[in-house]
Parts: C-alpha cells; sequence; structure tokens
C-alpha cells in the first residue's frame, strides 16, 4: 500500500499542530553549526517527530530521510524526504514564506510531495500525476507558465551569499538578463514556480529534505528541476528550477560549465 492525499494531509495537519503555535512567538533558538549560523528552533524537532510517528504507524516498512532527526532504510525502496520548517531563518524572523516538505520517492525517484504554509492556509501538493493548490485562492491544478526567454523571466534565490565566488559569477550572468528578480523566499519560490507566478529559481549547497518534496511539485506541474549540469536533482547541491524548456535551457547553458 502507498500514502495518498489524505495521509499527505494527515502528515501536514501533525506538523501544523507543532508549527503554527510557535510562529511569532519568540521562541528560543539553537545553532546547529559551529563556525557559522544554522539555526533551529522546538518547532522544527516537535513536527518532524510528529510526522515520523504518523509514518512509521501507517508505513513501517518505508526508509525516513529528515533533516532533525537522522535517517533510517535509505536502502529501501520507498522513502520518505522530509523537512519539518524549510526556511527556519524566515520562520524566526516570524515571515510566512517557510514552509513544511514532505515528500515520498520510489526507486530513488521523487514521485509525490506536499509544501505546506501553514500560516497562509496554502498547500501545495503532487500525487503522482499532477500538481495541485489547496488555499485561500480555492483548490486547482496548478501549471508552469510557458516564458520562453530568460529576459522575460522572473527569477528567485534564497540569497545570493548562498554561492560560491565562482557560483556568484555564473548566477550573475543569469540574473542580469531577467525581467525581474527577488530574494529571501526558501521554499515557497518552487511553489510560486509551479504555480505560474515564478519563472526561475536557481539555488546551492542544498541538501536531498531541501528539494525532495518539491520536486514532484515542479515536475507534475509541467516545469524542470535539475542540478546546474542537467542531471537528477534529488541528491541536491546546486539545484535549477524553470517553468518550461526553453528558460531551462538557456539559464542552464550559463550555469553549467562551472
Amino acid at each position: 500500500m502507498l500514502p495518498d492525499r489524505n495521509f499527505f494531509f494527515r502528515l501536514a495537519d501533525a506538523a501544523k499542530a507543532e508549527t503554527l503555535p510557535r510562529f511569532r512567538t519568540g521562541i528560543a533558538v539553537d545553532n546547529k553549526q559551529a563556525g557559522g549560523y544554522d539555526p533551529v528552533t522546538e518547532g522544527d524537532q516537535a513536527a518532524e517527530a510528529a510526522i515520523r510517528a504518523l509514518i512509521t504507524e501507517h508505513f513501517p516498512d518505508h526508509g525516513i530521510l529528515g533533516e532533525e532527526h537522522g535517517s533510517i532504510g535509505l536502502d529501501r525502496e520507498h522513502i520518505w524526504v522530509i523537512d519539518p520548517i524549510d526556511g527556519t531563518r524566515a520562520f524566526i524572523s516570524g515571515v510566512p514564506v517557510w514552509g513544511t516538505l514532505i515528500g515520498f520517492q520510489s526507486g530513488g525517484r521523487a514521485k509525490m510531495g506536499l509544501m505546506d504554509q501553514p500560516f497562509t492556509g496554502e498547500r501545495y501538493f503532487a500525487d503522482g500525476n499532477k500538481a495541485c493548490y489547496k488555499g485561500p485562492e480555492g483548490e486547482k491544478q496548478i501549471k508552469t507558465r510557458a516564458c520562453q526567454s530568460l529576459s522575460d523571466a522572473v527569477l528567485f534565490t534564497t540569497s545570493p551569499h548562498i554561492f560560491t565566488a565562482d557560483e556568484a559569477k555564473r548566477y550573475g550572468q543569469i540574473q542580469d538578463k531577467v525581467r525581474l528578480f527577488r530574494y529571501g523566499v526558501d521554499c515557497y519560490a518552487y511553489a510560486l514556480l509551479a504555480a505560474g507566478h515564478v519563472d526561475l529559481v536557481i539555488e546551492s549547497g542544498l541538501k536531498p529534505y531541501d528539494v525532495g518534496a518539491l520536486i514532484p511539485i515542479i515536475e507534475q506541474a509541467g516545469g524542470i528541476i535539475t542540478t546546474w549540469d542537467g542531471g537528477r536533482p534529488e541528491g541536491a547541491g546546486r539545484i535549477i528550477a524553470a517553468g518550461s524548456k526553453a528558460v531551462h535551457e538557456e539559464a542552464l547553458a550559463l550555469l553549467s560549465d562551472l
């Protein structure tokens, strides 16, 4: 038996019960990174624990790759990929562009995924065939938009500071060509791309749990998501997501020769 939409929504509800009551409350923040800053809150930890408890109860034979509580069974056919609060910096700053990411892989490929933003009440979900939105705008299937060139594109990245000097040079060439660029939206940018509001997201230094849930949402909305060398994105690292083949190819040509 495989998971369905109802189960994904149960997982999102369980996480929401832990994250939303802690949002904009001034909760304590710990730093996971010596010599840098990688924040984590009790909301991250409690939300992932709630998700994992339900998965373990209903799908005990599945593996789990999680950010906060480690991984188990990564050699199994079916693996859940969890980021309980993607965008913890936004979360602790009171900005509602963080999200709970819950992905599902079979045979090493991302098949289903959910991005939940509890504060705005929005959910983006890929069921294996199509991507859908549920929120204040109602419930509908979503599609990327057919932007045909970088000169017409809207580009997002979390921050220009995530890039190395060489990466920043390549990214800068793309940023100089687009119609509009914006920073600081974390996983929400990928959801906006899937829904046809954004044309391009470029990032680096990502972990598998940062993209595991987003891959199927983008692909099943008609978009493309790969590494900077055009490979499959499940392993993360340098990631480019585009709403159309034309924009993906044009941007990839400026990134892939690093």
